[in-house]
């Protein structure tokens, strides 16, 4: 599937970004959002990209070649942009942009292990060398533990009878063979694989993204000059939900009493809110990608000390 930006007339007219501008890509991907930031400030403008896939980080630097030394890579986590930002003489940026979903090309990629509807190996990890894989979680964890972890990652309401058949059959090594066990288990016609919120669930736990977010987040707001914006996109609930409580502590951060008239504790709000509401693609964007139906962005400016 060719690679399609999500929402990306939508970032590029939030952020706003000025010629010659300094921006963040905290996940690159195939590079099409980084792509449109530096064709919006040139001729000089500069993106530092990450990317905890280095495959993505290679097919980038295919893909945006042309730009040379305009933009720079980095196969690392964004949430480590604190410390490897200023290295690169990325401080007082303009913009930060943040596309906390999946890639086509890691879904549609058999190798990666991603989807329950291609046989692959079961391994989920964002960087192939790091961590421990699906096949690992899913064989060794307990029944309780499993459970646990399909409930609070992937909100799944069947998450014990899951986890108890999980048990009782594996081990499980490819994602068609977890797939189709947990599709026997519901009798009923589903809208929806019933296998889509257990493999979000250990996605999210092999690649530890919930714990990202909130990082990533505080810390790009620190790394904006005053005026410079950050831009978040989500694509479920648990990582939104993150967003939007984070972005709303930043931008009313009075921990007074609600009933007390006059604030005393003195906090100031660093950001301010530019959209009140998640942004969703449009009905003429989700018809070109359907993927894009998931899709939240939020946007917040920051403010001067």
């Amino acid at each position: 599937m060719a690679h399609i930006p999500v929402l990306y007339d939508e970032v590029l007219a939030l952020l706003q970004p000025p010629v010659n501008g300094r921006f963040l890509d905290g996940t690159v991907g195939a590079g099409g959002h980084t792509a449109g930031l530096l064709e919006r400030s040139a001729p000089n403008g500069r993106v530092l990209a990450f990317d905890r896939d280095p495959e993505a980080i290679a097919y980038a630097r295919i893909r945006l070649a042309a730009y040379g030394e305009r933009v720079i890579f980095l196969n690392a986590s964004y949430a480590q942009m604190a410390e490897l930002a200023p290295l690169h003489g990325f401080t007082a940026l303009d913009g930060i942009l943040l596309d906390l979903g999946l890639s086509s090309r890691q879904l549609d990629d058999d190798r990666r292990g991603f989807s329950f509807l291609r046989e692959g190996p079961l391994d989920m990890r964002f960087d192939p060398t790091q961590g421990p894989t699906a096949a690992e979680l899913v064989n060794n964890l307990s029944e309780e533990e499993l459970a646990d972890l399909f409930w609070r990652y992937g909100e799944e309401p069947h998450s014990r009878r899951i986890a108890q058949m999980v048990v009782q059959q594996r081990p499980f090594h490819t994602t068609t063979q977890l797939g189709q066990a947990i599709a026997r288990l519901s009798r009923r016609q589903w809208r929806i694989h019933p296998a889509t919120q257990v493999f979000q669930a250990l996605r999210i736990a092999v690649n530890q993204e919930l714990e990202a977010v909130k990082v990533g987040v505080e810390t790009a707001v620190t790394l904006l000059r005053p005026g410079g914006r950050l831009a978040v996109i989500s694509f479920h609930s648990l990582e939104d939900r993150i967003v939007k409580q984070t972005f709303r502590q930043l931008s009313s951060p009075c921990t007074c009493p609600p009933a007390q008239p006059v604030c005393t504790c003195a906090a100031r709000a660093t950001v301010r809110l530019v959209t009140r509401k998640a942004v969703k693609a449009t009905a003429a964007e989700i018809t070109a990608n359907p993927r894009s139906r998931s899709a939240r962005l939020r946007v917040v400016e920051k403010l001067t000390n």
